[in-house]
């Protein structure tokens, strides 16, 4: 294909796969579409090491990096320095509920062990800074952000060394921040997508974003997000002025994902009506596999999520704890388990490759264009 968004990334199908696995990042590119390394779940020394790896790996196939800088910090703790100070803002009723909550599916911790965090690592504006900084250290061809306008340093470095940036909107008026902001690519993300997004479904957000650029004048690719499973999907979002799709969830269910056996299990079983969008893992709402976390934490007795990132430092070392009990044969463990993944899981009926998920795009996309040309002869 050859149309904008194929020309600025040096992609050869605008299959866009977001993972925070380097594997998958590797076998999508290498197969002809675009991985995208989501960066937030490392620090910048972990970072420097998984695009180092990918670099010599991918065979000089174009890939990207995705990094989280929020625009806007909760009042709450835009005094808070470092991961010191934040883990010292994590009250004592937010600690206990968490030990609690754990120990009904028998997983056995302290107050005192909930919160946990590794060096500069978590989603706030110095870290995501930090990781920018390393990516563009990379021969990468793509950086994006989500969570807010770009931050102009993203930008000015993006043009100054040729490499297009994205932004990830869920409605029209952000879209148009952002051209405005001088980014080169717009990822408009429906409700539908797995993690954090906003309320807008993707079959409307598209046509409304390409319809607001062009009025103001922004002649900028936009890349369709949230519940595409599918090239037929693909096809009918490109039909509706998208270039290509920005995709999640399908690459959690690749045996190259991060994701955990017990967590693909569950995808293939899900319906799409399964997910929720929730703050209870980020702080911030996004959609992700429910399960009894959320309904502890959402409910009206619990104690309320925690702002980002603090709500992290509680979420994240609860997941791997379930994950690792899973592992060590505890079964009341497995009804915790749970990822970020978009309402489109229900379409989940198998584990497939990496590549294997490329090449099916591709075959169902062309299907879908051909059956649509075989209509208007």
């Amino acid at each position: 294909m050859n149309n904008e968004v194929c020309r600025l990334t040096g992609c050869e199908f605008p299959l866009f796969a977001f993972s925070h696995c380097r594997d998958v990042v590797v076998a999508v590119s290498k197969a002809g579409g675009f991985g995208v390394l989501g960066a937030t779940r490392f620090t910048p020394e972990q970072l420097e090491e998984e695009l180092a790896w990918i670099d010599e790996h991918i065979d000089g196939a174009p890939y990207g990096v995705d990094v989280l800088v929020p625009e806007v910090v909760d009042p709450r703790v835009a005094g808070l320095a470092d991961n010191d100070r934040r883990a010292e803002a994590i009250s004592p009723e937010h600690r206990v509920f968490t030990a609690d909550l754990l120990g009904q599916y028998g997983i056995a911790v302290t107050p005192d062990e909930v919160v946990a965090w590794r060096g500069r690592s978590g989603i706030t504006p110095e870290n995501g800074h930090a990781l920018m900084e390393v990516a563009f250290r990379h021969p990468i061809r793509l950086i994006a952000n989500a969570l807010g306008i770009a931050p102009p340093e993203m930008i000015a470095q993006g043009k100054a060394r040729g490499i297009p940036v994205a932004a990830l909107v869920g409605a029209k008026e952000h879209a148009l921040r952002q051209a405005a902001a001088g980014v080169d690519i717009i990822v408009a993300q429906g409700t539908e997508a797995g993690g954090h997004c906003g309320e807008v479904s993707t079959l409307v957000l598209i046509p409304e974003v390409v319809r607001a650029l062009a009025k103001g004048g922004y002649d900028l690719p936009v890349l369709a997000a949230g519940g595409i499973m599918t090239g037929a999907q693909m096809a009918g979002m490109m039909a509706a002025g998208a270039q290509g799709a920005w995709t999640g969830s399908v690459w959690l269910a690749t045996p190259e994902a991060e994701t955990s056996e017990a967590f693909r299990d569950k995808m293939i079983a899900a319906r799409s009506r399964d997910t929720v969008r929730s703050r209870s893992r980020t702080g911030k709402p996004a959609r992700q596999l429910k399960t009894a976390w959320h309904d502890a934490w959402d409910s009206a007795e619990g104690p309320g999520a925690l702002p980002m990132p603090l709500m992290g430092m509680v979420s994240e070392p609860s997941f791997q704890k379930i994950e690792k009990a899973v592992l060590g044969g505890n079964q009341e463990a497995r009804e915790l388990v749970s990822y970020f993944v978009g309402q489109g899981v229900g379409l989940i009926d198998q584990v497939r490759s990496a590549r294997g998920v490329v090449q099916e795009f591709r075959e169902e996309f062309a299907a879908a264009v051909v059956g649509l040309v075989a209509t208007m002869e």
